[in-house]
């Protein structure tokens, strides 16, 4: 039997929680799924100072990114010896370089002759060589050679390595940081990290990639997935198989909050419905172009007959549904793993701007870049699919930059119909945040207590950045 931590306070939906759903599950869910924590924070409203002021920007560039781990790539972007990635973020660069011993390392990217950057796109390359003069280095950072030498004896003996970042590989995530007194990066997430350790996401690969440019802050941008609460009007088609209210979010430490939205089950804003609206519902919503990859059960369901006085029937249907149709398409066995890990969204946020999910099912993956200004940022989507269980891990696939003036729906042949679907209601609503920020008559937010919960802690560890308590 798991151990719970269940909190109870009235300021929660009525009526089913999450952890009456866990509770239910016809496997064992691992303890951490049941643990329950909230950081103590008030409920005063929000500037909107932070999501509009370049000087709010700037700070962040000199007090938060330098100090923080960031998510670089993913190493199936770079699995063979001499395999780079550039990494772009506000003004720095970063040349991510795959060496013979396996390891990878990350330098400055740029080169120390005229500053030119070395390498503007990814690609697998034998030396690091400057395209403006021919300064060159090796794979592992050492210069290798200076043209016209005679003109630069003034370097005898100087060390002209490539200056580096720090590198921590970690479930198959290349975290780097600038901060050389920062703990190791698990030591910095905390506990919270062996949560990964289950799916296997080292050997994941990335299976769908797309990025846009978003005209809304990257704060913004990224609170907008934080709360599940905004699908009543953004996202209708999916509260028939969506317990959005149902929401479970939680807070550890300074770097990692949740939100844990289970699936199978309906919305506590609709009622009057039973357990095979929700099959059909799904179904539905499961349907269209993307149907052969997004297929979780049998199209009709005539086979299944549900106990009317079971809340929880769809669910475990589903997840059945689920072990059986990714044993047949990954080779592995689910039998034993939890209805909840096999059906439920866990949106795992890493302070600040990386969004990697858990589960069984094929994860999504978030990451958003700030812009060159407060009012725009870049979103990249990646699904980690699991490798086939006597393959090697494919290659991550390239990344597919949307056009400005197109929406995701542009991306369906990719990300799949449904998914896009999502994602372009989402942005609906974000220009008109940031625009609506700056016509705001007193510059404050008002936001809930616990479904804006995530959003509330996340900017009270920016602010110990931006005030100096952070790092420690």
């Amino acid at each position: 039997m798991n151990e719970t931590t269940k909190i109870d306070r009235d300021d929660r939906c009525p009526g089913i929680s999450y952890t009456d759903m866990l509770e239910a599950d016809t496997r064992r869910v691992p303890d951490y799924l049941f643990e329950e924590s909230l950081a103590p924070m008030s409920t005063d409203p929000l500037s909107v100072e932070p999501y509009i002021s370049e000087e709010f920007a700037r700070l962040e560039r000199e007090k938060m990114w330098p100090n923080v781990w960031l998510f670089a790539a993913r190493e199936d972007e770079m699995p063979d010896a001499g395999d780079t990635v550039v990494f772009d973020i506000n003004d720095k660069s970063f040349l991510l370089v795959r060496q013979k011993d396996g390891a990878v390392r990350a330098f400055y990217n740029v080169c120390l002759h005229r500053a030119r950057k070395l390498r503007t796109k990814a690609g697998n390359t034998s030396q690091l060589r400057c395209p403006f003069h021919g300064f060159t280095w090796k794979n592992d950072g050492s210069l290798k050679e200076i043209p016209c030498e005679w003109d630069f004896k003034h370097l005898e003996g100087k060390d002209m390595s490539l200056p580096e970042v720090r590198v921590n590989l970690w479930q198959g995530f290349v975290m780097i940081t600038e901060n050389n007194s920062l703990p190791e990066f698990t030591d910095w997430l905390g506990p919270v990290a062996d949560h990964y350790h289950r799916y296997d996401m080292q050997d994941r690969f990335t299976a769908m990639w797309v990025s846009k440019r978003i005209p809304a802050n990257w704060k913004a941008t990224a609170e907008a997935f934080m709360e599940a609460w905004h699908s009543v009007t953004t996202h209708p088609q999916l509260l028939p198989f969506l317990g959005d209210a149902n929401t479970r979010y939680d807070h550890f430490g300074d770097f990692f909050n949740r939100a844990i939205t289970p699936s199978g089950t309906l919305s506590p804003h609709i009622t009057g419905k039973d357990q095979q609206y929700i099959l059909d519902k799904m179904n539905e919503f499961s349907g269209g172009s993307d149907a052969e990859t997004n297929r979780r059960f049998s199209a009709s369901g005539d086979d299944i007959v549900l106990d009317p006085n079971d809340p929880f029937h769809a669910r475990k249907v589903l997840a059945d549904a689920n072990r059986k149709g990714f044993t047949e398409q990954y080779g592995l066995d689910y039998s034993d793993k939890s209805d909840s890990e096999m059906l439920d969204n866990f949106t795992y946020n890493i302070f600040p701007n990386f969004s990697p999910w858990i589960g069984y099912i094929p994860t999504l993956l978030y990451r958003w870049l700030p812009g060159d200004t407060p009012d725009w940022c870049t979103m990249e989507i990646r699904v980690l699919m699991p490798k086939p269980k006597d393959g090697e891990r494919p290659r991550a696939v390239e990344k597919l930059e949307i056009p400005d003036d197109e929406p995701f729906a542009w991306a369906n042949d990719v990300m799949g119909e449904a998914l896009a679907k999502v994602f372009d209601q989402d942005m609906a609503n974000l220009p008109h945040v940031q625009t609506g920020m700056k016509a705001s008559s007193n510059g404050l937010m008002e936001l809930g207590a616990y479904q804006d919960s995530r959003v509330r802690h996340f900017q009270q560890t920016l602010m110990k950045f931006i005030n100096g308590e952070l790092p420690g």
